[in-house]
């Protein structure tokens, strides 16, 4: 969950494009009724063995999801968004009627339902949720997300994205930096955090992370501006460093091994809390 425009549908296409890679098949239910297509390709997701379902109403969108989970044929199912599972009773009744707790009481017989399949398949269900602000909160935080408690409770992982900075390049901006906070963990220790940057019309930059890694591990120098990795000068300033590493796979594979090999003796070495 997350603010509009923070990169809950970017991430959660980038889960989609990374399980096809590994022979996976993955399903998208757009409630939203908002998913660009070209946008998805861009991200390196193959949209034509994609599952899409634009349901009409919210007990059309979980029903879905309930059948995809039970028929153990897919891995993923990305559900956008939670905010947009509208009542059947809400969409069929006037445009000023009160229908209090409807989508609270549908996302809870849901997810009861849900959880229970879930957990005897091997499918990732990722819901995304937008925020919504609480009227006359004077202390804590007045942030909360729709759709009642029921998924805040069941969820396995909760992942709050937030845009912490813009990308330019001159006066124009192309990117966000994004930081993404895990809230809730029955898997793993929570509240790590992780940085990165999404581009404009390419999506989560993944040269831009291996950078950030590579001079954490102190595989790569930054001397004033300039970035270089041994004897090789990357280039002056963090987006021409990045596109170097663009244009070199060869090399960027090369430093991802070695980051990856320096994370994995660092995880033997440490304790299950210390983990990266």
């Amino acid at each position: 969950y997350g603010p509009e425009a923070s990169g809950k549908t970017t991430l959660a296409l980038h889960v989609v494009a990374e399980a096809q890679k590994e022979g996976g098949v993955a399903a998208y239910i757009d409630a939203e009724h908002a998913l660009d297509l070209s946008y998805a390709r861009s991200l390196g997701v193959n949209v034509e063995e994609l599952l899409l379902s634009q349901p009409d109403t919210g007990e059309q969108a979980l029903e879905i999801a309930d059948i995809l989970v039970r028929s153990g044929a897919v891995d993923v199912i990305v559900i956008d968004s939670v905010a947009a599972l509208v009542p059947r009773a809400e969409i069929e009744g006037e445009m000023g009627d009160q229908h209090v707790g409807l989508q609270a009481r549908l996302m809870s017989q849901a997810l009861r339902k849900l959880t229970a399949t879930i957990s005897k398949s091997r499918a990732i269900v990722i819901f995304i949720n937008q925020i919504r602000h609480k009227i006359g909160v004077m202390f804590g935080n007045p942030e909360t997300t729709p759709g009642g408690n029921a998924l805040k409770f069941y969820a396995s992982v909760r992942l709050d994205i937030r845009r912490i900075g813009a990308i330019k390049q001159g006066d124009t901006t192309i990117g966000n930096r994004t930081r993404v906070r895990v809230v809730k963990n029955k898997v793993a220790p929570p509240f790590k955090e992780a940085e990165f940057d999404i581009m404009y019309g390419r999506g989560i930059s993944k040269e831009g992370e291996v950078l950030d890694l590579g001079l954490a591990a102190g595989l790569i120098e930054k001397v004033g501006t300039w970035y270089s990795m041994g004897d090789t000068r990357l280039g002056q300033g963090r987006e021409n460093a990045k596109a170097f590493l663009r244009e070199n796979p060869q090399l960027m594979a090369e430093l991802e091994a070695k980051i990856r090999e320096r994370q994995g003796a660092k995880t033997e070495g440490g304790q299950d809390g210390d983990r990266p």
